[in-house]
């Protein structure tokens, strides 16, 4: 690779990374590519170079879709996010939604009411904001609805996200070797006592001799069924 390359995909790595972050979504080297080369100036074969170097020093996660590459942001960098957070996000995208609907009817109403007067139900309204006040809450609620939708769409996005079967397959894993901890350690018990029987030393020292562990040494304890 050339000097002049090698630079192009180094400046390209940085941009590329913060973008995949920021964005948290799957992308192709195409859309990467197409989302960014009129800001940043970026040549489609330093966008796929630096892809696959990001990929490969573990920054990004790759997978492949047929015959094409999807990069997206390390998931473990980011919070789990639980679907009772999921669920409050939702509510307050619904309730901004509302407001800003009804703040905008009440624009409306107020415009086209300037000439005459305006209807008996928006009278209370009119006195306590004017026109470019409610313009400017509109706006502002806006932002942040739009800021809510962003932040559950990048949460919906994400891959780390735990299902309920894959929860009980860990447990039933963990209860799986708890078992055989149990049932193995029984029997190197009974075994020791068995050849303990005959022998002239202490246990301690016949450990020693021996070179057994046990869980003690290291402070280990089972877990309650």
């Amino acid at each position: 690779m050339s000097k002049g390359r090698a630079e192009a995909v180094a400046g390209a790595s940085g941009i590329l990374l913060r973008y995949l972050q920021e964005q948290n979504r799957p992308y192709s080297a195409q859309d990467v590519f197409g989302n960014l080369q009129r800001e940043h100036g970026l040549h489609k074969a330093a966008v796929v170079k630096a892809l696959d170097q990001l990929a490969q020093q573990g920054k990004i996660k790759e997978k492949m879709y047929g015959k094409q590459k999807i990069y997206f942001a390390d998931q473990e960098q980011f919070d789990t996010v639980s679907d009772a957070d999921l669920q409050v996000l939702d509510a307050k995208i619904v309730a901004l939604t509302a407001k800003v609907q009804s703040l905008q009817q009440s624009c409306r109403h107020m415009e086209a009411g300037r000439t005459g007067q305006p209807p008996e139900e928006l009278k209370e309204l009119a006195s306590a904001l004017t026109t470019p006040e409610m313009q400017k809450e509109i706006q502002e609620l806006k932002k942040e609805c739009a800021g809510y939708t962003e932040r559950l769409k990048n949460i919906k996005a994400a891959t780390n996200h735990v299902t309920p079967e894959e929860k009980e397959q860990v447990y039933r894993e963990r209860q799986r070797y708890c078992k055989e901890w149990r049932k193995r350690k029984r029997m190197a018990t009974e075994l020791s006592d068995a050849i303990l029987e005959g022998y002239p030393k202490s246990k301690k020292q016949f450990f020693e001799e021996v070179g057994i562990e046990t869980d003690e040494d290291y402070n280990l304890k089972l877990p309650d069924p």
